[in-house]
């Protein structure tokens, strides 16, 4: 075949991976691979999660493509450079190198200097089918818009793509092309269960100042509800997972749409346990209600802080406490709850993370997350720190989490900050749970000791 597509995860060589073990497959590559398909180009996937870089280039230089196709985002881009200059050899018949993701929108020129013959700036499935074309009958790149590749040394970056308005127009990604089994294997032997993904949706309205919209754009575009549920069912009678993840920004955006889902879920028997993120002031008790009935088992509500200063910073737009009663509801529901924090923001101070410190113990969000902002390149935040930037390594062996600024603190301290969260909010909760066990132990005593008496009455 003509045309392959892959990328540069490779789940052996990632340490902290091998901790968590909860990988998930490239699903854009997946619908990008089902689209050409569906405009009758037979493709090759090489989804390399499992495999090493030596096999992945063992079925690169098998089927000798034309046109390889590399997703590439923050965490894989080293990688991906490396796996480029390889391919970019006589061995490999010279192939042209095909960049998509949310990392190259932003890094044009040193993608192209890397050895990419062109950039997918944007969505994938349209752009990628017309420059095949032009690749392989030899027309006018310029003509193909949502591009960018360099002519005369010099960067040509074509009128951008129209974004899709229709998501049904999408065929279901080529799962068949990727080893769904392993995934499965995986998840259920390391946490007793399988998970898959879906993706409902594309783009985000919210103007949150750290998050990359790079690919979709602020947009907010849907799936039709009978088909997500179709979806589900197709994976439930296939693949029969234990859980879906849904990877969509704000899943509860539209209570119109979460209600004909719901019915969907319900008419179609399509029921999965499932989670997603949300929104907390796109919660209700209503939408909780329907959550749960179409098999949402945990619901990540996002804060980022517990400040409402740094909220307001980071223009999330909510109110803290309507987030933590969320929360707080969401448990009362036997659902669980997960929460992200990010601490080091511009301009936090010990008072906001102890701030947060509280959120979390009065919110008390079954599981959370921390992590130490960081500015991703096109972002705003990006934008509003690049003149304090302290740390810029070398961009082809460094990626933007090592992109250190002038913080209200040193980065070592919010390394020591994040421990003190941790340790502050478990020694809660064990406090807690001392108290509850004594409690109901005490409880059962009494009830013990009524029973008794009533014997000896």
């Amino acid at each position: 075949m003509s045309i392959l597509f892959t990328h540069a995860y490779y789940l052996s060589d990632d340490p902290k991976e091998q901790k968590i073990m909860k990988p998930y497959p490239p699903l854009g590559l997946l619908y990008v691979s089902a689209y050409l398909i569906s405009k009758n180009i037979s493709n090759d996937v090489f989804d390399s999660t499992f495999y090493s870089k030596k096999e992945q280039l063992e079925f690169i230089l098998e089927k000798k493509p034309k046109i390889i196709c590399i997703y590439t985002n923050l965490m894989t881009k080293i990688e991906v450079i490396k796996l480029i200059k390889k391919l970019k050899t006589f061995e490999y018949g010279f192939p042209k190198i095909v960049l998509g993701g949310p990392d190259v929108s932003f890094n044009i020129e040193n993608y192209l200097n890397s050895g990419a013959d062109f950039l997918i700036i944007g969505e994938g499935e349209e752009t990628t089918f017309e420059l095949y074309q032009a690749i392989m009958n030899e027309e006018d790149f310029s003509l193909v818009n949502g591009i960018a590749y360099l002519e005369n040394g010099v960067v040509i970056k074509t009128p951008s793509r129209t974004k899709f308005k229709e998501l049904d127009e999408l065929p279901l990604p080529n799962r068949d092309a990727i080893p769904n089994n392993k995934y499965l294997e995986t998840w259920k032997k390391n946490h007793g269960e399988s998970s898959m993904t879906i993706s409902t949706q594309r783009g985000c309205p919210y103007t949150c100042k750290w998050c990359s919209t790079a690919v979709y754009g602020q947009s907010y575009r849907r799936r039709p509800a009978h088909l997500v549920a179709q979806e589900m069912k197709m994976l439930k009678d296939n693949y029969n997972p234990d859980a879906i993840w849904f990877v969509d920004d704000v899943f509860t955006i539209s209570h119109k749409w979460l209600t004909a889902f719901h019915e969907e879920v319900v008419k179609q028997n399509a029921q999965i346990r499932f989670e997603c993120i949300t929104r907390a002031e796109r919660l209700n008790d209503e939408i909780l209600r329907l959550l749960k009935e179409a098999g949402c088992f945990r619901i990540w509500i996002g804060a980022e802080s517990g400040s409402q200063k740094i909220i307001d910073a980071m223009d999330r737009r909510v109110d803290v406490n309507h987030v933590k009663k969320m929360i707080q509801n969401t448990n009362a529901l036997k659902i669980e709850t997960g929460t992200f924090i990010m601490l080091g923001y511009p301009g936090e101070t010990k008072k906001d993370i102890y701030e947060t410190i509280d959120y979390l113990k009065e919110a008390n969000p079954t599981h959370y997350t921390i992590t130490i902002a960081y500015p991703i390149k096109g972002t705003s935040l990006y934008n509003e720190i690049e003149n304090d930037i302290i740390t810029q390594p070398h961009w082809e062996t460094s990626t933007d989490r090592e992109i250190d600024f002038k913080r209200t603190y040193s980065k070592k301290f919010y390394k020591y900050a994040v421990s003190k969260v941790v340790n502050e909010v478990e020694a809660h909760r064990n406090l807690i749970n001392k108290k509850y066990k004594k409690f109901i132990l005490q409880k059962a005593k009494s009830k013990l000791l009524s029973l008794i008496i009533q014997l000896y009455k």
